[in-house]
């Protein structure tokens, strides 16, 4: 049968092709490769932390490291992940559209990250940076390493994230069936919305700030730094401006695919689904006006601080009203425990712990003691990765049988969620302990009161590690040997599922499907036990 993937042959199908599908199976081929890149990172770092002192590196060598890990897991990883790879890929199936509104601009955005990729890359080769990845000044205009071609990078992959979501966002409003109103639109579909909006108004502002970083470099502009009569809080006040919305450019689509993955796997209709759509925009508006909190030990007046604090507590609001939901949606469902269903349990329990911890932070007393301890490593960490990386598992078991029309392992799935669940915790909840007996983060060298546990959280980092290669390793056997999927073996009710093959043809429908249907009705799909999948009632 004709789908998507072979539909044509040859390299040059691939590099030049306008199919949102093949574009999104890039984008996560580019996408896992930079995780792995920041994952190495990650394990150099727990390894030199294992002991006091020098371990496998020294000083300078640990800073660069850390910097990588930092730009390569932002920027390259969390921010795209999810909208640039799985968006992609099952927006437009969702919609019942047969592509995105621009395919030419969707393509250019790929290759644009590519070529942000390869600047970011360029910076390892040459002299690699070791300014952290928040690349603050005045350290960034004085350094000699190579933050220009880091931050050129950022700046092309901020032109890559602004196409995108003006690609998602056009898509949405025009592409839609006359009758899939925005209240019958999936709820993914709501938080990619959402994120869409961030990253076209946030990312500007991140690209303006570092071209005056780079014009300070190369002109000797005083603008950020002190020594030429410039201001390094400016550049934080810049900076945080787009990196605490990135924050929801990160976790929004998450939030979406955990709303997907609750109702489907609970077989129950979305609790509250006018609540959650609504609570998607106002964390994108929220978002906004909190980056002081990053700030409060910076010389803030007492106004702004008091101001921001109050402000950080009011995007709890819709955060939380997502988690009653999802808890609510749970209960008296009927739950099924497949792979996608666990990283969606998961995500509401580290992302619950990440959320409640970042009110130590938002609070003006106890964050002067936190600031800049492994407290605030841990904290961001729950969030995204508990919360992003966690979600974007949940998807990608999920969505896996539609993307390739192959099934992998359900039992070696559960195992490595089990791994990585533990793990995780082992290796970041061990931080808040560090954080509040004063641990600096970015540290390479530290006291040995400290060493047991930066050795338990190292042990667990391990053992994550371990769960992300058995991850790799099913999917790479599902592709080759793995069990040709049914049409929609999780009884989905969206129009992916419940109107599009396994993997989807070239053109993702026949005819735009005009079943006017609720993305979370499932009395309209109902399972064939002789086929082992579900049809449509």
């Amino acid at each position: 049968m004709s789908n998507y993937l072979n539909h044509t042959s040859g390299w040059k199908s691939w590099v030049f092709t306008l199919d949102h599908k093949r574009i999104g199976i890039m984008y996560l081929v580019a996408i896992l490769s930079s995780f792995l890149l920041g994952g190495i990172f990650a394990m150099l770092i727990r390894t030199e932390l294992l002991s006091p002192g020098q371990t496998i590196m020294d000083a300078d060598t640990y800073n660069r490291t850390f910097t990588l890990h930092g730009a390569i897991m932002i920027f390259l990883f969390i921010i795209p992940s999810i909208p640039a790879a799985l968006g992609n890929f099952v927006l437009p199936v969702m919609l019942g559209a047969k592509d995105v509104a621009f395919p030419r601009l969707n393509l250019m955005s790929f290759w644009l990250y590519c070529f942000g990729a390869v600047f970011a890359v360029f910076s390892l080769v040459t002299k690699a940076v070791d300014t952290g990845w928040t690349f603050y000044t005045p350290y960034s205009t004085t350094t000699s390493a190579s933050v220009i071609s880091m931050t050129l990078g950022a700046v092309i992959l901020g032109f890559s994230s602004i196409f995108t979501g003006l690609n998602f966002v056009v898509t949405i409003h025009k592409l839609r069936p006359k009758w899939m109103t925005f209240f019958k639109m999936p709820l993914f579909l709501w938080s990619l919305y959402a994120t869409s909006i961030i990253q076209i108004l946030a990312t500007p502002v991140l690209g303006i700030t570092l071209l005056l970083l780079i014009a300070e470099r190369t002109m000797g502009i005083g603008i950020f730094d002190p020594g030429l009569g410039g201001d390094p809080v400016l550049y934080q006040h810049f900076f945080w401006f787009y990196s605490h919305p990135a924050v929801y450019i990160m976790i929004l689509p998450a939030m979406g695919i955990v709303s997907e993955l609750i109702s489907v796997f609970s077989r129950k209709t979305i609790f509250g689904y006018r609540a959650i759509a609504y609570s998607s925009v106002a964390i994108a508006l929220f978002g906004f006006f909190v980056w002081g909190h990053h700030m409060f030990t910076s010389g803030q007046s007492t106004l702004a601080n008091m101001i921001f604090s109050l402000l950080t507590f009011s995007v709890s609001i819709p955060s939380a009203i997502k988690v009653f939901n999802w808890l609510a949606t749970l209960y008296k469902g009927s739950i099924s425990l497949a792979a996608p269903m666990l990283y969606a349990l998961m995500f509401i329990f580290l992302f619950a712990i990440g959320g409640l911890t970042g009110l130590f932070l938002g609070t003006l007393a106890t964050d002067v003691h936190l600031h800049d301890t492994y407290f605030v490593v841990a904290h961001f960490h729950y969030v995204m990765f508990g919360g992003t990386m966690i979600a974007f598992l949940g998807g990608l078991h999920y969505w896996w049988p539609k993307m390739f029309g192959k099934m992998y392992s359900e039992k070696l799935a559960a195992l490595a969620a089990a791994l990585i669940f533990v793990g995780f915790n082992m290796t970041f909840f061990t931080q808040f302990v560090m954080g509040t007996r004063g641990m600096p983060r970015r540290y390479y060298n530290y006291p040995e009161e400290f060493t047991t546990a930066h050795q338990i959280s190292s042990i667990g980092s391990y053992i994550m590690g371990l769960g992300f290669v058995l991850i790799a390793s099913y999917l790479v056997y599902s592709l080759m040997w793995g069990k040709k999927a049914p049409g929609n073996p999780w009884g989905a009710a969206t129009l992916e599922w419940s109107h599009c093959p396994s993997p989807p043809p070239h053109d993702n429908f026949a005819e735009v499907p005009s079943q006017d249907t609720d993305p979370y009705d499932y009395s309209i799909v109902k399972y064939d036990e002789e086929s082992d999948s579900y049809h449509l009632a």
